[in-house]
């Protein structure tokens, strides 16, 4: 690295402020334990300040005349958590109004990089190189095309388990002695706390896309369809990148109920085995694997909620305008039928002036009025919001099989086609459903070259969606 670039890391990174902070031995023991070793997700300042208020009384009662940390837990969290520092997230979380705290990723890597310094008793290297050694057959074997050479290498590898099959057979078994235990079980613990680290940084990465694609739909100023082509490309995006694909992956092996048993049955006999001096939290490390997981995964879901949010919020206001014509047309009538305007024509002049027709001027095409529908804000109004929260739940896996059931494997379909056949029931945002499903064997594409109208049934009245020409593909 330059010079220039690790001098702004140590001005501006959080990491880096948190280990030259004053405080920082209660910074990194209190966040530690409680977010780290404890895998706390993200937690009501009430428990928050409760907890470090209690580790507060045992370090200030060792120096009674003297308190070591005289300021309240309150003030402490909002310090570690203000702009200056970086090391706590305050939010809201959507459906509360108190405020929770989480911590950052740069918090987790001033803890990890603290408790590296430790002294270990027991390095083990022996694992580490059969973990590469295994890494690296994985890619070669992985990316040979010569079938002659996977066969070889599978022929090789059954061998091998043939003859250890033949050694248990005839009585010889090799166990791993306490040296290789240990430093097996070294590796695993480093790898599964390190997991939980790698989830907490890709939750703030998927956060900063969510916060991209609020910031957008809060400053747009063109058409709702453009915008929300552009909303769809950004989820897609996200599933799609490597980071998004690899975490995808994971949650989804995670997720085996096979896969949680073999992890629960692996874990329980390896804390049982008499060699080892095992770390009882990592008995049910999986289960927090599931939690950072699901905390990740919820973030990529509120991108997706946004969406359906802005358009139901859209669709409410500008029935809303349209209902405040109607009623202006309404009131004119009214007073028209109580005054109406007098029939006839009163000419001023005497005669009607002639005019030829080759006098006229030649036809002159005027530019198109714009005409500007918006209604001025009352100063005094009361709006009725609630209709904003009678909102309907859209199954994007219902409408998944809907387009399974009428497309072929490899084949395509306009997407007006499949809404005649299974109309609307939820209105726009089903149609807004079906523009954001992501299954891998489903691809939605747009052609802002050409346009189609969409009729559906809301409630008694028909309405008509305007989009671009929409195909639905599958692979």
């Amino acid at each position: 690295m330059e010079h220039e670039a690790i001098e702004r890391l140590r001005d501006k990174h959080p990491a880096w402020r948190l280990l030259r902070a004053g405080n920082a031995p209660l910074v990194l023991t209190f966040l530690g334990r409680f977010f780290v070793d404890e895998n706390h997700g993200a937690t009501s300042a009430a428990v928050l300040a409760a907890a470090l208020d209690d580790e507060l009384f045992a370090l200030n009662s060792a120096t009674p005349g003297q308190p070591r940390y005289p300021k309240r837990a309150t003030d402490y969290l909002e310090d570690w958590a203000a702009v200056e520092a970086g090391w706590l997230r305050r939010f809201y979380p959507l459906g509360s109004d108190e405020v929770h705290y989480d911590a950052t990723p740069a918090f987790e890597k001033a803890y990890s990089w603290t408790t590296g310094l430790q002294i270990r008793t027991f390095v083990g290297t022996e694992s580490r190189l059969h973990t590469v050694v295994e890494l690296l057959r994985q890619i070669t074997h992985g990316t040979e095309t010569d079938p002659d050479i996977r066969l070889a290498e599978l022929r090789r590898r059954r061998e091998a388990i043939d003859r250890e099959i033949a050694e248990v057979e005839a009585g010889t078994v090799t166990l791993l002695d306490r040296v290789a235990l240990r430093d097996r079980y070294q590796q695993f613990s480093s790898t599964a706390r390190q997991m939980l680290s790698d989830f907490r940084e890709v939750e703030e990465n998927f956060r900063t896309l969510d916060r991209a694609a609020r910031e957008q739909i809060a400053a747009w100023e063109g058409s709702k369809g453009d915008l929300l082509a552009e909303l769809v490309g950004t989820r897609a995006d996200i599933n799609g990148s490597d980071q998004g694909r690899s975490f995808q992956a994971f949650y989804d092996f995670l997720l085996s109920e096979a896969r949680q048993d073999e992890l629960s049955a692996l874990l329980t006999r390896v804390q049982a085995l008499d060699q080892l001096e095992t770390d009882r939290h990592l008995l049910t490390i999986h289960h927090d694997w599931s939690e950072a997981a699901e905390r990740t995964q919820r973030t990529v879901r509120q991108i997706s909620e946004q969406l359906r949010r802005f358009l139901d919020d859209q669709v409410w206001l500008e029935n809303r305008r349209v209902v405040d014509l109607v009623r202006q047309v309404e009131t004119a009538a009214l007073a028209c039928r109580a005054t109406p305007p007098q029939l006839g024509l009163e000419i001023d002049e005497p005669g009607v002036r002639i005019a030829l027709p080759f006098e006229r001027p030649l036809y002159d095409a005027r530019p198109a009025a714009r005409v500007d529908s918006l209604l001025p804000p009352g100063e005094n109004e009361t709006v009725d919001v609630a209709a904003l929260l009678d909102q309907s739940f859209v199954d994007q896996a219902r409408l998944a099989e809907n387009i399974r059931s009428l497309v072929p494997e490899r084949s395509s379909a306009l997407l007006s086609d499949i809404i005649d056949l299974y109309p609307v029931e939820h209105g726009a945002a089903e149609i807004v459903g079906y523009l954001a499903i992501t299954d891998e064997d489903i691809e939605v594409v747009m052609d802002e070259g050409d346009e189609t109208v969409i009729e559906y049934t809301d409630g008694d009245i028909v309405r008509r969606a305007r989009l671009p020409k929409v195909t639905v593909i599958r692979r």
